[in-house]
């Protein structure tokens, strides 16, 4: 059996194989509540042959989101909302674990749904005060982002773990926080935007108290069933910025306080960078943030071709592959997978007359 579709125990749970899909925003909730669109999305994604299924960035707050279609866990009738479409998934597919990126967006908060123009919404849009942790906008023509207090950097630590409880009362198996892309929890620890002269700027371990203190409070309030991870930046791709050495010190530090996993992805905390995009590019980062640190790591990032993804993993960069356009394009990306590395596809009994050997007399 190739190692992508073998059984991995994730801090407190046995995972079906090491095939994730990974968070992907859909930009279609009501006041952050799941739709319709997110029951057939995220129930075909679970019958992939992917043992593990991450629900998008779900914001902790109302200005966390992104944009007015983003995902949310703010309020009971949010929390209702995914209860009800993870209940559903469990019904048939009960073997996968379903995970959760909770996020709040800082400054790169209040913009268009991205197929509308994903700029900054306009005062006719309903745009929202955007937060940060030094007053710089992202790029020329963005809100001006608010300077976040110390007081209100604690209530945002406490709405992180208000939305981990919620979380888990809807039924996630994981909880994933996110610490990359240019979005709140980044923009604190990248030198490049954070220029605070209190305790929450500086040096290192002043740029990722905030970070820890989200992990320590979600950490109290998750049961010990339930998975935790964190999306890590293992580069600003700017020679001033965060750095994989960074990555790799934050990765001991979270794991040192029970932390299961780290997703190493990179870029996004400011515009106009020269990113070195092509397959697999992010890979190195997370083998060197695992080597460094020991915590299981998750590789994304242009991961395409099944051998790619196997192996990554047979030579020890990355104990998990996630994948995000690859399922959009290819919902069965799983089967084929397994299929083209020699080993039997799984799905729901319902369509088991369409896995190979499907023509066999």
């Amino acid at each position: 059996m190739s190692k992508l579709f073998q059984n991995m125990q994730l801090g407190p749970m046995e995972l079906k194989n090491r095939l994730v899909v990974a968070p992907m925003c859909q930009y279609s909730a009501t006041d952050g509540c799941a739709t319709d669109w997110h029951l057939q999305h995220l129930s075909n994604l679970a019958c992939s042959g992917a043992g593990t299924v991450m629900i998008e960035a779900t914001a902790i707050e109302r200005i966390g989101r992104i944009s007015h279609g983003c995902l949310g866990i703010y309020t009971p009738t949010a929390e209702l909302a995914l209860k009800k479409i993870i209940s559903f998934i469990k019904s048939i597919r009960p073997e996968v674990k379903i995970g959760i990126q909770l996020a709040h967006a800082g400054r790169k908060a209040s913009t268009q749904i991205p197929w509308l123009g994903g700029g900054p919404l306009t005062n006719e849009e309903d745009a929202w005060q955007t937060v940060i942790a030094s007053a710089i906008a992202f790029d020329n023509g963005w809100h001006l982002p608010m300077a976040l207090t110390e007081t209100q950097i604690h209530r945002i630590a406490d709405r992180f773990a208000e939305a981990a409880r919620r979380a888990v009362n809807a039924g996630v198996d994981i909880i994933e926080i996110h610490g990359t892309h240019g979005y709140l929890l980044h923009q604190f620890m990248s030198p490049l935007v954070n220029k605070r002269k209190d305790d929450y700027g500086g040096s290192f371990d002043h740029r990722i108290r905030f970070a820890m203190e989200v992990v320590e409070g979600i950490k109290k309030v998750t049961p010990p069933t339930v998975a935790l991870g964190m999306r890590i930046t293992g580069s600003d791709w700017h020679p001033e910025g965060w750095q994989v050495e960074d990555a790799c010190e934050l990765a001991r530090r979270i794991k040192d306080k029970g932390v299961h996993y780290a997703c190493v992805s990179s870029g996004g905390i400011i515009p106009h960078v020269r990113i070195p995009a092509k397959p697999g590019y992010q890979v190195e980062f997370a083998s060197k943030v695992r080597h460094a640190s020991g915590i299981a790591t998750r590789a994304v990032g242009m991961i395409r071709d099944p051998q790619q993804a196997e192996d990554i993993l047979q030579r020890g960069d990355a104990d998990l592959i996630a994948l995000a356009r690859a399922f959009l394009y290819d919902p069965r990306w799983g089967w084929h997978a397994a299929v083209a590395l020699g080993d039997q596809p799984e799905g729901p009994p319902q369509y088991e007359r369409g896995l190979p050997p499907m023509w066999k007399p």
